[in-house]
């Protein structure tokens, strides 16, 4: 994996893990979630005009412009929920983890990309990370606190199969429409998707913007930042690489899942984010 590719990927996992811990502290989850990214993409906007240049938008990334538009819909709000009935620490390695599971199989019978030896390992070493982060131990609560998390579990499944889909969606749009545009409008689409879902949810956008406002503008200048990040790696390294070293972040989430939001002891947790590092090193030595 280039080093430039590496170095756009870590960058996007701080800020990922940072802007989903903000949001998992919202009150509703995918208020805050739509709230974040709509604020991103009207800031953005303007500037994804000076990116088009004077033929436009190229016709033939319409389809995939409309297909990450549905797909993020659907991923912010089953992110949303995922963040209403789970632990931080657990949703977010499962659902990060499935996408690096997925995607370099599918890549490979969309794109013919074909992972390496030390590249297949490293994948494989994320993965691995990913579970032993999400194996069961004792609930706080009891057994309602045990239902919940199962919940989680199944909305970050949901999640997770979202990322992959979108993943290999946006690399075959970014190869025919600069990330800037690309991510703006898709931003802004999915935005106008969850639309009718947020105006009935008035009062609690009023709540969450009145108690979390700070929160809100912070998250949003990370939330498609970070993704603008990964598209540009895109472009220079393969997808199922990309995906796979982006789960870096499964590091960070461990640790502010443990010393922020007080989810849990640290250790266990840094045992499986440690296997999650072993395995994007490999992918990152990977050609």
């Amino acid at each position: 994996m280039p080093g430039a590719a590496l170095a756009l990927v870590v960058a996007a996992a701080v800020l990922h893990a940072v802007w989903n811990a903000l949001a998992k502290q919202g009150r509703d989850q995918l208020v805050f979630l739509w709230s974040s990214v709509t604020l991103a993409s009207l800031a953005l906007l303007p500037w994804a005009w000076v990116w088009l240049g004077p033929d436009g938008l190229d016709r033939g990334a319409l389809p995939f412009v409309a297909a990450t538009v549905a797909l993020h819909a659907l991923y912010f709000w089953a992110l949303g929920r995922s963040y209403g009935s789970g632990e931080f620490s657990r949703v977010y390695p499962l659902a990060r983890g499935l996408g690096v599971a997925l995607v370099p199989v599918a890549a490979f019978l969309l794109f013919d990309e074909r992972v390496s030896t030390l590249g297949a390992t490293g994948i494989a070493l994320v993965v691995l990370g990913c579970v032993g982060l999400h194996l069961p131990g004792r609930a706080p609560g009891g057994a309602p606190a045990a239902a919940r998390r199962a919940g989680g579990t199944w909305w970050a499944l949901l999640t997770g199969l979202s990322i992959a889909a979108y993943s290999l969606v946006d690399k075959g749009g970014v190869a025919r429409l600069h990330p800037v545009p690309y991510i703006a409008l898709m931003g802004a689409g999915s935005s106008l998707v969850l639309l009718p879902v947020v105006l009935g949810r008035r009062a609690a956008l009023r709540r969450e913007w009145a108690a979390g406002w700070r929160a809100i503008v912070v998250a949003s200048t990370m939330n498609l930042t970070a993704y603008l990040l990964v598209l540009f790696a895109f472009r220079l390294s393969k997808a199922g690489y990309v995906v796979a070293a982006r789960e870096l972040s499964i590091l960070f989430s461990a640790v502010i899942g443990s010393l922020w939001l007080g989810e849990g002891r640290l250790l266990p947790r840094l045992v499986g984010a440690s296997v999650v590092v072993a395995g994007v090193a490999l992918v990152a030595l990977a050609r």
